[in-house]
């Protein structure tokens, strides 16, 4: 296949990259705004062509590699270059804000298109540090349209796992949007507002796995987090509110030196844990 791959950041560029190490039989066509970037990936032999409007008509698959608003902006301008059937997939980590306007405009132009978002990712962005392996046995969830046919998702599914990834999930906007508040934004705000503690100006010497482990994921890019937040803001809130209520728990515990409580607290944590992580082995 002919895959154009808008946006050669840390996820587009992964995507290159894994393009040219496991599925080298695809030829890679890349659009990037930065002109030292997209040289960089073609003489790496990352990326085989300049991904234009006067070249777009190639395309088997566009990847989408952008923040939200970009990924849309991205496809009204190529859009009416693409040739009938081209698949379109989008790679944001949020779904309702731009799968009715992505399937509006693929509909519009006879292309077909899903709705994706690989599971994986990095405290670090940009091209330097995209890297091959970053989807080796990840997730990678597809929202399609109602009536999509089965040969699309096929081959969708056979692309991305011949990319490493360990397994394809099924979802729609509206259970992805509600599920990703918890298990990946609700992560990031809680490493920022863990991080913004003053005591954490005097870590050094008292810290170990724990602080590095609560702390990654708040050395992110904040343009783009601050768009995912706002584009799902209703679930991210009702998360961090249930969170705080769970918190108030364990202050409400404390302040009353409430041993026996405090303990089946933190056996139910445990336990739970244990339980997610049987359903995962499983």
């Amino acid at each position: 296949m002919n895959v154009g791959i808008a946006g050669l950041g840390l996820i587009g560029g992964s995507m290159a990259k894994a393009i040219h190490r496991y599925a080298a039989a695809h030829s890679v066509f890349g659009l990037e705004k930065s002109g030292e970037i997209l040289e960089t990936a073609r003489l790496q032999g990352v990326v085989q062509a300049e991904l234009t409007r006067e070249n777009a008509g190639e395309l088997d698959l566009l990847l989408l590699a952008l923040y939200p608003d970009g990924a849309i902006q991205c496809l009204r301008e190529l859009a009416p270059g693409l040739k009938p059937g081209a698949l379109v997939v989008d790679l944001c980590g949020v779904k309702r804000a731009v799968f009715e306007p992505l399937l509006a405009l693929a509909r519009a132009h006879g292309l077909r298109y899903v709705g994706g978002h690989p599971m994986a990712g990095r405290e670090l962005s940009g091209y330097a540090a995209a890297t091959a392996e970053l989807f080796g046995g990840a997730s990678m969830i597809l929202t399609p349209p109602e009536g999509t046919d089965r040969a699309t998702l096929q081959l969708l599914e056979a692309f991305f796992l011949q990319l490493g990834f360990g397994r394809i999930q099924y979802s729609d906007p509206e259970e992805h949007d509600r599920i990703i508040a918890f298990t990946s934004q609700l992560a990031h705000v809680v490493s920022c507002a863990y991080v913004q503690s003053p005591t954490a100006e005097s870590h050094m010497g008292f810290s170990a796995g724990s602080f590095r482990d609560m702390t990654r994921v708040a050395k992110l890019n904040e343009h783009m987090w601050t768009q995912l937040f706002l584009d799902n803001r209703e679930a991210l809130a009702e998360e961090i509110e249930g969170l705080s209520r769970r918190l108030n728990t364990y202050v409400r515990l404390l302040r009353a030196g409430d041993e026996a409580e405090l303990k089946q607290l933190l056996k139910n944590a445990r336990e739970k844990k244990e339980a997610l992580e049987e359903g995962e082995r499983g």
